[in-house]
């Protein structure tokens, strides 16, 4: 069952402008998260957030929040995980799956304002104004460039709204991108919501589980990785959504793996040929599954494409979907790949 053709293909062109994968990007690492500025009176408000060299002064928690699509669940789940689904008036994102027991379905459960998107997958200028948000919350700064129609920054100022950019976004290089940027996430939200005691807890337990997973896994050989989105095209070659750089190459190496294609590319994404791949010694593979309903037979295929790899001889490979990005799962992540690469330390 594959996905919907000329939907994938605009989700990926969404992915793909949102990952800086299909061209350059600039190098310059600026501003990837945000700091406090100003102690909170009793109330916890203001806050001032210093977001992509942006102040934004926080008056009170925010009760009608927009989140723009971004190819991401990250800003979504982040809200369910500190449970402010309340505070959303209008929600673009999605994966159809989560490795969070009822995430997907809650998140399916979330209004979606109704809005008629742009090309891009995401609300334009009128429709986000129409919303009355007072907060925005946008994975990369594209989300809030007038150039792709969208309503910028300032605009939302002007009608009494925040904005936020997430952590690596404000250049649209998440090629950078670690597990401290989710926790980054989480704090910012905790802050913005008054929900820090919230956000620390779930940093901490997840912290703890990451710990413990790659304390098993110390000492052991690093299986070869390949991670892909699966029936995604966002290239010219056969293998156009192969994972280069980026949150996933962390989570690889707190689960005891390393990426097999690293190196492929300078951006988040590698667009690779058949043969290159075939070329490759492939340990295991991760294939993550943005919005395709079945994953797992994708990466079936693969292994039976070619025979020749490691990884289609002992048939090793885990179907994920949220937790293998930015957002708060991350642990879940770490915990299923370290599992596929190292059965025998659990």
């Amino acid at each position: 069952m594959s996905m919907n053709r000329p939907v994938a293909t605009a989700l990926a062109a969404a992915l793909c402008l949102l990952t800086a994968a299909c061209g350059d990007s600039s190098d310059d690492d600026k501003a990837s998260g945000t700091t406090t500025e100003a102690a909170a009176s009793k109330t916890g408000y203001p806050v001032t957030l210093d977001n992509c060299g942006q102040k934004e002064t926080v008056k009170k928690a925010p009760s009608r929040v927009v989140v723009m699509n971004g190819a991401s669940v990250a800003e979504v789940s982040t809200l369910l995980a500190l449970g402010l689904q309340d505070k959303i008036v209008a929600n673009q994102q999605t994966y159809g799956m989560s490795e969070v027991a009822g995430r997907a379905a809650a998140i399916k459960k979330l209004p979606t304002g109704d809005v008629k998107l742009n090309d891009a997958y995401d609300i334009p200028r009128e429709a986000m104004l129409g919303l009355r948000p007072d907060l925005v919350l946008s994975t990369t700064s594209y989300g809030f460039d007038e150039k792709n129609g969208f309503a910028t920054r300032e605009q939302l100022k002007e009608v009494g709204a925040n904005s936020y950019v997430s952590p690596q976004g404000c250049d649209q290089d998440t090629s950078k991108m670690t597990i401290a940027d989710s926790y980054t996430l989480l704090r910012d939200m905790g802050k913005i919501f008054n929900k820090n005691d919230e956000a620390e807890k779930l940093i901490v337990a997840s912290e703890k589980n990451i710990a413990a997973v790659s304390d098993k896994v110390k000492g052991e050989k690093k299986p070869k990785v390949m991670v892909l989105f699966s029936n995604m095209t966002m290239g010219g070659n056969d293998f156009s959504s192969v994972v280069a750089k980026g949150i996933y190459n962390d989570i690889l190496a707190k689960a005891g793996g390393s990426n097999a294609f690293e190196n492929a590319s300078k951006t988040s994404f590698a667009d690779l040929s058949k043969e290159k791949v075939a070329a490759t010694e492939i340990d295991a593979l991760v294939v993550i599954g943005y919005n395709d309903p079945n994953p797992a037979a994708y990466a079936k295929k693969l292994l039976k494409e070619f025979p020749q790899w490691p990884a289609a001889k002992n048939s090793t490979y885990v179907a994920l979907s949220d937790s293998m990005y930015l957002g708060p799962s991350n642990d879940l992540a770490v915990e299923k790949v370290a599992k596929m690469l190292h059965p025998a330390a659990f």
